[in-house]
């Protein structure tokens, strides 16, 4: 199946493949990067005010030609230089170009100020104005989300999460939790167990998936990640490799394909906490080794 449209629950639908400006940097090449996403097929572009290429986003999707209703725009606001809510909005919609974004998201629960509820009704009135068509959240756990839910008049569309296998099991709960409230998930980094962590458990799986296929192993995870439900927040400069991402929207991932990436991915988690402890154990004792080496330098007996 392709990357279809998703349901959102005010009505709305949404692309379920982004193309994410996140790494792009600023200046020209980021709207040389972006121009050439909307190119070859990408209709959903995600940014950020932290990302500080909005104006370059927005000068690429002028230039794409296109009408503005065959492009969705996801941004964010991301509390960039103390600005609030609401002037932060209206830069992004001045650098964008555009009378509306189709999405906008509090960034993170920390920037949620002075508190989610109060954030929260400043999103809805910019709903309400028509400023924005859909709105939602980012990096949300479930106890941010409760919060949330508690107080609003207007439920989050979405939550944009990192998701890749070795943090699905961690993550998982935040993706039940949204699916039984009507809230979709966006993932984004789900190609990190190739880019900045080759070499784990999820190699075998995903490359013998691959083969199987005659596909790359990062279509192989993007159709995983699609096998969640999610939408997919990806990025590269590289052309060929964009048009191989929207091609792993026809993939078809085996029920058998899934769980042993599920699992494989559990497997490294699982390795990387052992890591962790054992890199926290190594710090203790060689502070605990530095401390008795000054104290018997010093003549002080701890005994």
């Amino acid at each position: 199946m392709p990357w279809d449209l998703i349901k959102l629950n005010d009505g709305t639908s949404i692309p379920s493949v982004a193309f994410g400006t996140w790494t792009l940097g600023g200046g020209a090449q980021a709207t040389d990067y972006v121009e050439q996403a909307i190119s070859v097929g990408f209709s959903h572009i995600d940014t950020a005010q932290s990302y500080r290429n909005e104006e370059e986003a927005g000068k690429a999707i002028r230039e794409s030609g296109l009408a503005r209703e065959d492009l969705y725009i996801t941004t964010k606001f991301s509390g960039r230089d103390g600005l609030d809510i609401e002037t932060s909005i209206k830069n992004s919609l001045k650098f964008l170009g555009v009378d509306y974004v189709d999405l906008y998201l509090i960034h993170h629960p920390r920037l949620a100020t002075p508190d989610i509820p109060t954030a929260w009704a400043k999103m809805e009135k910019l709903k309400q104005d028509g400023l924005v068509k859909s709105i939602g959240v980012s990096n949300f756990g479930v106890p941010e989300l409760q919060i949330l839910l508690a107080s609003a008049k207007v439920k989050p569309a979405a939550n944009q999460i990192l998701l890749h296998p070795y943090v699905h099991a961690r993550q998982s709960p935040i993706i039940e939790f949204g699916n039984a409230h009507g809230i979709v998930s966006e993932a984004y980094s789900v190609l990190i167990p190739l880019t900045h962590q080759p070499g784990g458990p999820v190699d075998k799986p995903v490359n013998d998936i691959a083969s199987r296929l005659q596909v790359k192993p990062e279509q192989v995870l993007l159709a995983w990640a699609k096998s969640k439900g999610v939408v997919v927040v990806t990025s590269s400069t590289k052309e060929e490799r964009l048009k191989g991402y929207l091609a792993a929207g026809d993939l078809a991932l085996t029920a058998d394909d899934v769980a042993a990436i599920d699992a494989a991915g559990a497997k490294g988690a699982r390795r990387q906490k052992v890591r962790a402890f054992v890199s926290r154990v190594a710090v203790v004792a060689l502070a605990a080794a530095v401390g008795f080496g000054v104290c018997g330098y010093l003549g002080i007996d701890l005994i």
